[in-house]
């Protein structure tokens, strides 16, 4: 056991790596052309200054190989990686559940395929898109990536051979649940890196889920259901000064599918190499930070985009006020109910591609069903606005599904 003076030297060596001690070390790779070795050769020489540790270089990287550095190291960094990803979406599910509670009663017509259908609520709407990333963000909360430490090929021949006496995979075990890690116990010379998948497409399907949403803000910011907030010195547009474009939810959308690009292509080739390894995965990996960076850049543009939006009611209830027909969903099956003859086929004839339907046509149709009167009068006192099954309350319920 080192003594205290030589511990601290040694954890100086990487808590005061600076720009010079970087320069030798690549000095040191243009003789090896071998970044990890190179590594190791520098340590070598730090390891000379230390009295203590002197006689215990050639243990540096002892039955090592290189992955067996890299797979640590790079299981450590998406380990911390991932806790700003993780914080930033913290914030959109925050302003989304902030904005589900504003306007869980708010009426608005749905779109099925583009077209108007039956009514839903701001909120519902929006609390759909709480439960779908809650769901993801907890499974990635949850992912901790594997690790190995056992040699050339994962069966610790050199380990073995030098100290038999030892049980390496109980040292290899211990060591990397120190770490943080979840321990490999079966691996050739690379950890597969399927874990590592796992996280790459749990992230994916989060900034799918995103883009789904800024495609949708973009929409009703284009319908006027939603209007954004003005800033003063703000420009829209170079030549049309009346603008105000909804550009932090097409900055996200952006973002978001380059992250995915790159994401995919993890996901996809990491966990395949040949025989016992091969080194196509490294260059891969040095671009991990690139797809994480351009998915914070988006997260940035949607909490932007998020924090302008405010809801248009005068908007969306005009248009709920344009379309009576959407009524024709209840009222066909409540004739169902009470086994009116071709309730669909009427209300088909009656609304399928008719404009103007009106209160009151709606009504006189009504009327004229052999049904009890007490649901006719229920069926005629129905509104576009009133039409919402229970969204509101799903809207208002989201907040118990926080995490």
């Amino acid at each position: 056991k080192f003594s205290d003076k030589s511990v601290k030297l040694l954890r100086d060596l990487y808590l005061n790596f600076d720009l010079a001690a970087g320069e030798r070390v690549k000095k040191i790779e243009t003789e090896t052309n071998h970044d990890v070795k190179a590594v190791e050769y520098y340590l070598k020489e730090q390891f000379q200054q230390i009295p203590e540790v002197q006689s215990y270089t050639e243990f540096l990287h002892f039955a090592c190989t290189s992955e067996d550095i890299n797979n640590l190291s790079y299981g450590l960094m998406l380990k911390r990686g991932i806790v700003p990803l993780q914080s930033a979406l913290d914030n959109i599910t925050q302003q989304l559940h902030l904005l589900a509670e504003s306007t869980a009663d708010i009426a608005m017509l749905s779109r099925t395929h583009g077209q108007s259908a039956s009514p839903t609520t701001a909120g519902k709407e929006i609390a759909n898109w709480i439960f779908r990333l809650q769901r993801q963000q907890q499974q990635l909360k949850q992912m901790t990536p594997l690790a190995k430490i056992n040699g050339a090929v994962g069966n610790y021949n050199a380990h073995i051979v030098s100290f038999p006496e030892v049980d390496w995979p109980s040292v290899s075990q211990r060591l990397i649940q120190q770490l943080g890690l979840h321990y490999n116990p079966y691996t050739t010379q690379i950890e597969p890196h399927d874990s590592m998948a796992e996280l790459f497409d749990t992230v994916s399907r989060i900034n799918t889920i995103l883009i789904d949403l800024c495609r949708d803000f973009w929409g009703y910011i284009s319908l006027n259901y939603f209007k954004q907030k003005l800033a003063a010195n703000e420009v829209g547009s170079s030549t049309m000064p009346h603008k105000v474009n909804p550009i932090d939810f097409e900055n996200a959308e952006g973002n978001l599918g380059i992250a995915n690009a790159l994401l995919h292509h993890f996901s996809s080739k990491l966990p395949i190499s040949r025989w016992q390894r091969d080194l196509s995965d490294s260059t891969v990996q040095r671009n991990i930070g690139v797809a994480f960076a351009y998915s914070l850049l988006a997260y940035d543009s949607l909490i932007k985009g998020l924090n302008k939006v405010e809801i248009n009611q005068s908007a969306i209830a005009a248009d709920l006020e344009q379309s009576w027909e959407v009524l024709a969903e209840a009222i066909q099956t409540v004739m169902r109910r009470h086994q009116v003859s071709q309730p669909y086929e009427k209300l088909k004839a009656l609304t399928r591609g008719k404009e103007g339907m009106t209160q009151q046509a709606l009504a006189g149709f009504i009327d004229s069903l052999d049904i009890p009167n007490e649901e006719r009068e229920r069926l005629k006192s129905l509104t576009p606005q009133s039409y919402i099954g229970n969204a509101a309350e799903q809207a208002r319920q989201i907040k118990n599904y926080r995490d």
